[in-house]
C-alpha cells in the first residue's frame, strides 16, 4: 500500500520537477483546509483551500469525500491527489505569475479555471480517436 504522506514528483519540462504531499489540516479554532505543498529547488509553495462558511460554495473534504477533495457547491469537485489535477493547479498558478514562489497562495483563487481545464482534459480523454488507416474526408 502506497504512503499517502510521501513527496510525489511532477515532471513540468525537462528542467522542471515539483514534488508535492497534500495534506488535511486543523489548527486549534480555525477551519478545516486541504493544502497542497509544492516544492521547487528548496522553496516550498503552499496552494491552500481553506473551508468557507455554510453555504459560501467553498467545501473541503473534512469527512464528506475522500481526503485532498475540494468543491464549490455546483458540481466541481477537484481531488487535489490526482497528478492531473496538480499540474493543471502548477500551469494556472504559472500562468498568473505565482509560481515558482515561496509562501502561501489562495487556492479558490485558481478554482474555477483548474476546474475548467480538468473537465476540458478528461473530455478529450474521452473523446474517441478517428481509426487508424481511414481515408482523409472529402
Amino acid at each position: 500500500m502506497r504512503s499517502n504522506r510521501r513527496l510525489r514528483r511532477l515532471v513540468v519540462d525537462e528542467r522542471t520537477t515539483y514534488l508535492w504531499s497534500v495534506r488535511h489540516k486543523h489548527r486549534d479554532a480555525d477551519v478545516c483546509r486541504e493544502v497542497l505543498n509544492l516544492y521547487l529547488d528548496g522553496a516550498r509553495t503552499r496552494v491552500v483551500f481553506r473551508a468557507g462558511e455554510a453555504g459560501s460554495g467553498r467545501y473541503v473534504a473534512d469527512g464528506y469525500w475522500f481526503s485532498g477533495c475540494v468543491g464549490d457547491g455546483r458540481g466541481n469537485l477537484l481531488n487535489l491527489r490526482e497528478p492531473g489535477v496538480v499540474r493543471a493547479l502548477v500551469d494556472e498558478a504559472s500562468r498568473r505569475e505565482l509560481l515558482p514562489g515561496k509562501g502561501e497562495l489562495d487556492g479558490w483563487e485558481l478554482f474555477q479555471a483548474v476546474a475548467e481545464a480538468v473537465e476540458l482534459n478528461r473530455a478529450a480523454a474521452a473523446t474517441p480517436e478517428a481509426p487508424r488507416g481511414c481515408p482523409p474526408g472529402p
